[in-house]
């Protein structure tokens, strides 16, 4: 940003017509910004349709989520029952060594 003469002259001495100063409306007591209905209403419309939708992502991506779990879980009993297999087997190879 390059600065010329005039604005390094209106800053040193102070002027402040080059700035657009905003002043509370003395109607709206909280300083909140007076929308028209119209827009407010389309703008909680907006809002809630982009809740809807964050929603449903969110409810699609637990049901992925529960499901990758339960497929775990299938598999590794699957495993678990085949390891207890395979430790019966081992006791009763050494069982049969040790007699």
């Amino acid at each position: 940003m390059a600065v010329t003469g005039d604005e390094t002259e209106t800053a040193a001495t102070g002027d402040m017509s080059a700035y657009q100063l905003h002043t509370p409306d003395a109607s709206l007591s909280n300083g909140a910004v007076m929308n028209p209905p119209g827009e407010v209403t389309r703008k909680r419309e907006i809002r809630l349709m982009k809740n809807r939708e964050a929603a449903r992502e969110c409810r699609r991506k637990k049901k992925e989520y529960v499901k990758c779990l339960e497929n775990r879980v299938a598999v590794l009993e699957n495993q678990n029952k085949t390891l207890i297999e395979e430790l019966r087997a081992l006791k009763d190879i050494y069982r049969h060594k040790a007699e």
